[in-house]
């Protein structure tokens, strides 16, 4: 049988680009690595890069539904925040957000009232959770066993994606919320549990040499944190009308499809790891 268009072309059956998206995949891997196993302080810098191109797709994706981001003080804020964050802890994120939200308001006064709280109120949800959230990933890596902490915070929403992507594809019957994400299943959900269950519990033992339960009960909670942020993403191009928030990386779409689950799980994973292996600095 000769190939369909879509095979010959490397798409796959999700309207992917399969050979460019693992491509594409294995080169954020690699720099990723090589970051924070040499140069951690240019993780910080591959994470600011990271969140500037998902917040210029925000923007861009509020200005198609006629809505004003303040990008000034949105883009200031992601080069500000993660980099404060890292260098001196939660009093600099907190002052960082805290400057950020005023300047987002204070700046979209210039234009006027009309549409002025739809606007602030995108400008503030960019800011929190965009740049904010790296901040806490950043605080992560500060960690005296930082690069170990973030390789867990990794491997634990990676093992939700691929939990949920396996269970969902066997067993799938039952959607969540077909109105938001039709694919996402229940019995998706339960894989993610598992598998997230399982890789917590390895990972505090022979990384962290930490008990077992409390890497269960990371993966759970993280389990939780990183389909929600699937499902807000999901509710974002849904309510503004877009299948993809950008094409910056091929194969995945933008920026914002590919992290919509690591974005919470940065502050989710922060708070984890400190409760129970302690602020390590």
């Amino acid at each position: 049988m000769a190939d369909t268009p879509a095979a010959s072309s490397g798409t796959s059956r999700a309207g992917r680009n399969l050979p460019a998206a693992i491509a594409s995949g294995v080169v954020l891997g690699v720099v990723v690595i090589v970051s924070l196993a040499f140069l951690p302080w240019l993780f910080v810098v591959v994470v600011v890069v990271t969140m500037l191109v998902a917040v210029h797709e925000v923007v861009n994706a509020f200005a198609g539904a006629g809505v004003r981001v303040a990008r000034t003080p949105a883009y200031a804020a992601t080069l500000v925040i993660p980099a404060v964050a890292y260098v001196w802890g939660p009093t600099a994120l907190l002052a960082g957000a805290g400057i950020a939200i005023l300047s987002a308001i204070v700046w979209r006064i210039r234009r006027g009232y009309e549409g002025y709280v739809r606007d602030v109120t995108a400008s503030v949800f960019t800011i929190a959770y965009l740049p904010i959230m790296a901040g806490f990933l950043s605080m992560t890596l500060a960690a005296d066993n930082g690069a170990a902490r973030v390789v867990v915070f990794i491997l634990l929403t990676i093992s939700n994606d691929i939990g949920g992507y396996a269970a969902g594809v066997l067993f799938g019957r039952h959607p969540i919320a077909p109105q938001i994400s039709p694919k996402k299943s229940w019995e998706g959900l339960i894989g993610s549990f598992v598998l997230q269950g399982l890789v917590g519990a390895l990972s505090f033992v022979l990384i962290f040499e930490a008990p077992w339960w409390q890497g269960v009960i990371a993966g759970l909670v993280m389990t939780v944190t990183a389909t929600a942020g699937d499902f807000a993403e999901s509710a974002i191009k849904r309510d503004l009308g877009v299948k993809d928030m950008g094409s910056f990386l091929p194969g995945h779409g933008g920026m914002m499809d590919r992290f919509d689950s690591l974005i919470p799980n940065a502050f989710t994973s922060w708070v984890l790891f400190t409760l129970f292996l302690g602020s390590g600095t």
